[in-house]
């Protein structure tokens, strides 16, 4: 965001200040006391971080279409300037990619030791005969970068692989990624031309349930990309691939948008938050259907899907925490006070909220939902403890 936008944005209240380092009367808030209540730290790994940059340090590879830069295209510009805004990177000198990187490492050290953040690549869109489509992606974020990270900063950063399916040489990078320390396999189906029901995955299926490595799939609405392929996030197409073994996480746990109902003959169509607990309800799916709560907060999420995931505590020991960094840092489409409006959260806590996020949106967003309450309702610490899930301690 160029200087007098962010001037601008700032003074209208729909930028952040960025500000670093926790001063001590918001470390001792009562409402961040709360975090840590039944919570173990070096137990809490953030599941669903994205990396991103421009590409412009040396090794990152990074790739961004240009189609973002470009005030033409005003809404992938307007998403494109909130994302730098909500990373604070016009806040830094040098390249974005590094910046990007010092915001996150700044943003761990003010939590305590033992958190970590699950790093995600991004593969390309692919066409469907498994040849990388640049041109129609909207980023990659290459498996190395992340994982380099990860080996770089073991006590902040975990890492997961996003490999195409369709590619020639999927099931070789898939035996990579395992052996290399990836916890997981991430998919944005839409965005990168992935049908999840496809027999074409197949094989990747099953290799995954062999090794034991989840797959983070985003299913419903997809808001950042536009084409023709958002029927690929319909949580119904997840079938063969939890017949085949593997375990996956539903991003968003599908809290956005609606689909097909593919169950009775895709004639009517549901939202897709219900197509999730369809699926979560089938007894065969409960040892591998699993969902995150990244991005519930939202302001475009209804609050009676984040009620329902809080009274739904038979759920909670499959539901795992994810910020969907860097979006918390976004001003307008995180209101405390909105959820506050909605009873799932107390008054008092906005202030201090508010405050975070100004120091620190990851922070704020793991505070966030651990002061959401819905009469008595509250997410159970099993629901932040994810680094079982991913080391497979609880097996």
């Amino acid at each position: 965001m160029r200087p007098a936008l962010l001037w601008i944005a700032r003074t209208l209240g729909l930028a952040g200040h960025c500000r670093e380092g926790l001063p001590e009367p918001l470390k001792a808030s009562p409402w961040l006391s709360r975090v840590w209540q039944g919570l173990e730290p070096q137990a809490t790994w953030d599941c669903h971080a994205h990396l991103a940059g421009l590409g412009d340090s040396a090794d990152s590879g990074i790739q961004v279409s240009s189609r973002l830069s470009n005030p033409l295209r005003p809404v992938l510009y307007a998403q494109y300037l909130s994302y730098i805004n909500a990373a604070c990177l016009e806040d830094f000198d040098g390249p974005v990619d590094e910046n990007y990187v010092r915001r996150l490492l700044g943003q761990m050290a003010d939590m305590p030791s033992g958190v970590k953040l699950m790093l995600l690549a991004f593969d390309h869109f692919h066409d469907d005969a498994g040849q990388p489509q640049p041109e129609a992606s909207t980023f990659c974020i290459p498996d190395a970068y992340a994982r380099r990270l990860a080996n770089a900063y073991p006590h902040c950063f975990e890492w997961a692989a996003s490999i195409h399916p369709y590619r020639p040489d999927a099931l070789d990078r898939l035996e990579e990624a395992a052996a290399t320390g990836a916890r997981a396999i991430k998919w944005l189906p839409a965005a990168q031309n992935i049908d999840p029901a496809d027999k074409r995955s197949a094989a990747f299926y099953a290799a995954l349930a062999r090794l034991d490595l989840p797959l983070i799939i985003h299913c419903g609405k997809e808001q950042a990309v536009h084409n023709d392929k958002l029927h690929y996030g319909n949580p119904l197409l997840l079938r063969p691939a939890l017949e085949a073994g593997a375990r996956l996480v539903v991003a968003h746990c599908a809290s956005s948008g609606d689909d097909a109902d593919l169950d009775s003959g895709g004639r009517r169509r549901k939202s897709s938050f219900h197509l999730f607990a369809r699926l979560m309800e089938e007894p065969a799916w409960h040892g591998r259907l699993f969902g995150d709560i990244s991005a519930i907060t939202l302001r475009n999420r209804k609050p009676e899907i984040i009620k329902t995931l809080l009274q739904r505590k038979d759920w909670h020991k499959r539901l795992l925490n994810g910020s969907d960094y860097p979006l918390p840092g976004i001003l307008p489409i995180v209101s405390p006070s909105a959820l506050a409006r909605a009873g799932l959260l107390p008054r008092e806590a906005i202030p201090d909220l508010r405050a975070l996020r100004e120091y620190n949106p990851l922070y704020f967003d793991l505070a966030l939902k651990r002061n959401l309450d819905w009469q008595g309702h509250r997410f159970s610490p099993q629901v932040f403890a994810t680094r079982a899930f991913f080391t497979g301690e609880n097996e």
